[in-house]
């Protein structure tokens, strides 16, 4: 029997864009043996899927440096193996699917589009022009392999959502007349965050105009606890969804009856986008022309200013060229509110 590993160490939104590519594979090729490789956080996102596997590995410490590469290759050796998908391209990836290739196994690695992408970023003549998505590029590695995938993913769950009642009582049963809103204020770099202030005032204008209305907000710990603490406190309406759940699988339940996700260019505008969630996308530094728009999103449900400085970084990682972060702080927070009220009248 065939078995493939799929590869990718990466930080949430990466893989989990794998997902949408990985279970269109899996379905299409029941009798292949699909084995993921990834860090351990990502186990939610695959454990549904009937003929794939998950294999954690956490390369920061129990597999780090050349030695623990050469560890984990051995481990991953012992699995039989017969085709080898390097979703990453990075320096350890390249690593392992050196010693599979000269193994003698089948071996295909991603193409990043890294000069189209350069092009669309740089400071000056930027070739603003689309770049093939994650899914697409996923999709190439396995077609190249003699695995061509058609993408018709459309949710981790059932069409009725995730089971409600295995979230905290607190959580409840949706009712009818109710608007259920997330909002994921946070992201890993400055040029990606929409100002806190604003956003409060998204949040003070949801509710007045929808004052049945529940909004979900979801983060991380920290500091982005104590911002979200204290919108709840402020905000009857609003609750701190992630400090009450128990990780990814739960958040993933809770997003699937959500009416509509608020979220910056991050990883839970994906995590939304895999359970069939509509999303508003806020982007400032980066731009959906890279590539990173959520699963089957809408371009016209992403708010962007149109300046001649963006994008400037694929990630949002480098420093502002303006210095002022217009990208973000010009828009209007109104117009944030008008993309919700659209979905809802």
């Amino acid at each position: 029997m065939k078995h493939l590993l799929i590869i990718r160490f990466s930080a949430m939104g990466d893989v989990a864009m794998m997902l949408p590519v990985v279970a269109s594979l899996a379905r299409q090729y029941p009798d292949l043996r699909v084995t993921v490789l990834s860090k351990p956080f990502a186990r939610p996102f695959f454990e549904g899927l009937d003929n794939v596997r998950f294999m954690a590995a956490d390369i920061k410490n129990e597999y780090q440096g050349f030695n623990g590469l050469n560890a984990l290759y051995r481990r991953l050796l012992a699995k039989n193996f017969t085709d080898v998908a390097d979703f990453h391209d990075v320096l350890r990836t390249k690593y392992l699917r050196l010693r599979f290739f000269l193994g003698g196994f089948r071996v295909a690695h991603i193409d990043k589009h890294r000069k189209g992408k350069r092009l669309l970023c740089r400071k000056k003549d930027k070739v603003k022009v689309q770049q093939p998505t994650s899914f697409e590029n996923y999709a190439a590695v396995l077609a190249r392999l003699g695995y061509p995938v058609k993408l018709d993913f459309q949710s981790v769950f059932p069409a009725e959502g995730g089971n409600l009642r295995r979230l905290p009582a607190v959580i409840g049963e949706k009712k009818e007349f109710q608007r259920w809103i997330g909002i994921a204020p946070f992201a890993a770099h400055k040029g990606k965050i929409y100002p806190l202030e604003k956003m409060e005032k998204v949040v003070e204008k949801l509710i007045q105009f929808y004052p049945s209305c529940r909004i979900f907000l979801f983060g991380g710990g920290g500091k982005e606890r104590e911002v979200l603490d204290a919108w709840a406190k402020n905000y009857a309406n609003c609750m701190n969804a992630s400090a009450l759940l128990n990780g990814i699988g739960d958040e993933l339940i809770l997003m699937s009856h959500l009416d509509v996700m608020l979220s910056m260019d991050s990883g839970n505008m994906h995590l939304a986008s895999l359970v069939g969630t509509r999303v508003i996308s806020i982007w400032g530094a980066t731009h959906p022309f890279a590539g990173f728009m959520g699963w089957n999103q809408r371009k016209t449900d992403a708010v962007q200013l149109d300046m001649p400085c963006r994008p400037c970084s694929v990630y949002g990682n480098k420093p502002c060229f303006r210095g002022d972060y217009a990208c973000m702080n010009d828009i209007d927070y109104e117009q944030i509110v008008a993309h919700v009220q659209r979905i809802f009248d």
